[in-house]
């Protein structure tokens, strides 16, 4: 997987809570960090993706928002989740990088969609081979996403976080976020029905 950041340590406290991981880095305990990398590297890894399209460089920028994270931690007052805050690095990282470089509006990944992405999309899973199938749609139907429309979908649901939280990632006020979200999710719909059609019908026979 993508970053690089810790690829050697083990995630010593696995099991614990983010904040108490943080407290553990914070007196001194560095390779606990790596349970935070562990935890958020796919999920950071897909928020920068939706930006840039060139893997090598989401690996290097997704890799640089854990560096910056590690680097700023004395700063994390717990007002808001790590995640979310996180994110926020993750946001003004990759806006940053863009500022140099043309933005490209679309890029396709691996990367696996929430459940909640898969239900907004098409009702219950009733199998393995179903769902794996549904997930591999919905990802594409992103993929043909703009980029905003893609960031504020994967922040939803697969980095749940809530509309607050959104839009303190983004600097966007909540109600923008809302009417985002929802013109999203209606591209979403419409990216589904309009390319893959014939493979949610064959889905059905299931």
């Amino acid at each position: 997987m993508p970053v690089k950041l810790a690829s050697n340590l083990t995630a010593m406290h696995p099991a614990l809570p983010d904040n108490d991981i943080i407290q553990l880095v914070k007196q001194g305990n560095s390779p606990a960090y790596a349970g935070l990398v562990n935890r958020y590297q796919q999920l950071v890894f897909s928020i920068v993706l939706r930006y840039v399209e060139n893997r090598e460089d989401a690996e290097e920028l997704a890799q640089d928002v854990f560096v910056k994270a590690y680097r700023s931690l004395a700063d994390f007052r717990g007002e808001s989740k790590f995640s979310t805050w996180l994110y926020t690095i993750a946001s003004t990282t990759c806006l940053s990088f863009l500022r140099k470089r043309k933005p490209n509006l679309q890029s396709l990944d691996n990367e696996k969609v929430s459940l909640a992405a898969l239900q907004l999309a098409g009702g219950p899973i009733a199998n393995q081979i179903e769902k794996k199938s549904k997930i591999s749609l919905v990802n594409d139907a992103i993929g043909l996403l703009s980029k905003d429309d893609a960031q504020v979908i994967t922040l939803f649901y697969k980095g749940e976080q809530s509309l607050e939280e959104i839009a303190y990632i983004l600097g966007q006020e909540t109600n923008t976020v809302k009417v985002r979200l929802h013109r999203a999710r209606q591209r979403l719909r419409e990216k589904m029905e309009k390319h893959f059609a014939a493979e949610i019908k064959d889905l059905e026979h299931y």
